[in-house]
């Protein structure tokens, strides 16, 4: 192992959970942002052809379940976690319904 690599993985335990949380917390909001172009593809063209019903139904399944999963590791309690994750599974929420409707 390289001395920076080593070095990264001695930083303490309290800074790698606020670099996990920040990570976190952005790709799954970015991971909204990309959900945005293929509902306005379908909401435009009305064709869902080019999109998985499958797919995108594994999709609102594992996002909606890890909302559910934090929100129980949480205490129950709506944490940022939750904040994050659930908007993502009511993206592709609305991706099923737009394919369904276009179908």
């Amino acid at each position: 192992m390289t001395a920076p690599a080593a070095r990264a993985l001695r930083v303490a335990p309290s800074r790698r959970l606020l670099l996990l949380v920040w990570a976190f917390t952005a790709i799954n909001s970015l991971r909204v942002l990309a959900y945005l172009p293929t509902i306005w593809a379908i909401h435009v063209s009305g064709n869902r052809n080019q999109h998985s019903l499958w797919t995108w139904g594994t999709f609102f399944g594992a996002n909606l379940t890890m909302a559910l999963w934090l929100h129980e590791q949480g205490g129950r309690r709506v944490g940022a976690a939750v904040l994050v994750s659930a908007p993502n599974a009511a993206t592709c929420a609305v991706v099923l319904v737009l394919m369904v409707v276009n179908r």
